[in-house]
């Protein structure tokens, strides 16, 4: 299904703008132009749904719904529905380095909706299409962020009224008919983002460029679809999770990393023929062109924590859906274009599911930088049929890595390896080595292709607060990096489709 490929990872928030946070506006299509010159077949962005709890992308209100951050208003200023007193108002101070959620948060909505109050008729027509194309999702998504509001923003099993959290049909109406014009401008924000995102797929498409999306295996607890869905998730009464979502300790963390995600009722999703996944699954096959399923083990096995815990400690491994959630996505679907996410805890039960999908997984040369020849993520040991990354946004850089985390010995072994020079950035000679691995797919961070440290990580895993804010500067996206790009794709012989 794939060809010998290479290509950049970078989310649209990690994008420049003029407005604090990347979004889809010129910065993405010029860099759309920096991979089309840099040889590249793949842009990979993190899930694009919006941010909940601790601005998490894998932390969304809705499994479907964008992100309205990524909305670009320098493109609404040219259709007429913002002025120049409104892009000024947007301005968060800009800090070319890092996103503050909070002060995006106190401006981007507020804009938004002076954008709404413009709209014609002809802009509400066409909102109004994209409400029926959308309504086996759009209308749970609005009004549920527009209740999350008149509840002053508390989580779903919090809010006042017990009949409106458990869906009563009289308590849906009367919402929808109070709540009406907000609903309205949840609708149209949606319309805008998907609006703008098949325009920016289009153009990448048009360039030799294919966007690989992602999956989170997990929804949040606070999200429309245990609001529309109680009966699929591991939720009380009060839709309160009672088994929750993590990994047991590992290289992250001592104690594991505990979600906080709500499990899934898998019987009662196997009874439904798994419509809920399947219908997830064609969503993002209409939005990208190839899908990371995130913690792709969890499929297998997954780790169960009793909710109240503060630690992932004391979970325990259940049972997943296994190959009849794949055999019934294929049979629904065709063969889909997935990348697996194997990393973590990983045994032979899930190397043998991993391998009946046929699925790629993943490996990670940061997770092989170590001076042992067995290890399988060192890159002379990757498989044919896997993604190879230089490191991902849940890890260190390679830069961090190799300077700050390597034991000397297996810095020694690392230097010699990777062929490190002062002729050339380390993270370009990690790179030139991910390129001439077997993979087939070679991935790169553009953290690792600007060479940065421990201050550009995107994420560190079992932490709150400073996380999912990094942010490229727009200088550093020139002819001299994606010029080195090209030399290593060819000198890989990951030759772009397009120029053979």
């Amino acid at each position: 299904m794939f060809e010998r490929s290479s290509g950049v990872v970078l989310h649209i928030s990690s994008l420049p703008s003029p407005y604090g946070i990347g979004t889809m506006g010129k910065d993405a299509y010029d860099f759309v132009d920096f991979l089309r010159d840099g040889g590249q077949t793949y842009w990979q962005v993190l899930p694009l749904g919006q941010t909940g709890f601790g601005d998490s992308p894998y932390q969304c209100f809705s499994a479907a719904a964008g992100n309205p951050y990524f909305i670009d208003l320098d493109m609404l200023a040219d259709m007429g529905l913002l002025t120049e007193q409104d892009l000024k108002d947007a301005d968060v101070g800009e800090n070319p380095d890092r996103v503050d959620y909070e002060k995006v948060a106190e401006t981007r909505f507020t804009v938004l909706r002076r954008a709404f109050d413009r709209a014609d008729m002809k802009l509400l027509g066409k909102m109004a299409a994209f409400r029926w194309d959308n309504r086996d999702w759009v209308e749970d998504y609005a009004m549920f962020m527009s209740l999350k509001k008149y509840f002053d923003h508390k989580a779903l099993w919090d809010w006042d009224d017990e009949a409106i959290r458990q869906r009563d049909p009289e308590a849906m109406r009367k919402y929808a008919f109070e709540l009406k014009p907000e609903i309205d401008f949840y609708v149209f924000m949606q319309y805008l983002f998907f609006t703008q995102w098949e325009k920016l797929h289009a153009y990448a498409n048009q360039q030799g460029i294919q966007i690989i999306g992602d999956i989170p295996i997990y929804v949040s607890p606070d999200s429309c679809d245990v609001w529309a869905h109680p009966e699929m998730f591991q939720v009380d009464r009060e839709l309160k999770p009672h088994g929750v979502a993590g990994v047991p300790p590992d290289y992250y963390s001592a104690t594991g990393q505990l979600w906080g995600n709500p499990t899934y009722n898998w019987k009662v999703i196997e009874a439904d023929g798994y419509k809920w996944w399947i219908w997830r699954v064609r969503r993002n096959l209409a939005l990208f062109d190839v899908t990371r399923i995130d913690h792709f083990r969890g499929f297998q096995a997954y780790w169960e924590i009793p909710e109240g815990e503060d630690t992932a400690i004391n979970g325990k491994w259940k049972k997943g859906p296994r190959m009849k959630l794949f055999k019934a996505i294929k049979a629904a679907l065709g063969d889909v274009p997935i990348i697996a996410e194997d990393l973590g805890d990983i045994d032979d039960d899930v190397r043998k599911f991993l391998k009946k999908t046929g699925y790629p997984g993943m490996r990670v040369m940061i997770f092989g930088m170590r001076a042992d020849e067995n290890n399988d993520h060192i890159p002379f040991n990757w498989p044919k049929n896997c993604v190879g990354y230089t490191s991902t946004h849940d890890s260190e850089t390679v830069v961090e890595q190799f300077n700050d985390k390597c034991s000397d010995a297996d810095r020694d072994v690392m230097k010699e390896y990777l062929r490190v020079s002062d002729k050339e950035p380390l993270g370009w000679s990690a790179i030139r080595t991910a390129f001439a691995s077997p993979c087939t797919i070679a991935m790169t961070t553009m953290q690792d292709l600007l060479s940065l440290g421990a201050d550009a990580r995107m994420n560190i895993p079992s932490t709150l607060g400073g996380n999912w804010s990094w942010r490229v500067r727009r200088e550093a996206i020139n002819k001299d990096v994606s010029g080195f790009l090209r030399k290593a794709t060819y000198g890989g012989k990951r030759l772009n489709p397009r120029t053979r």
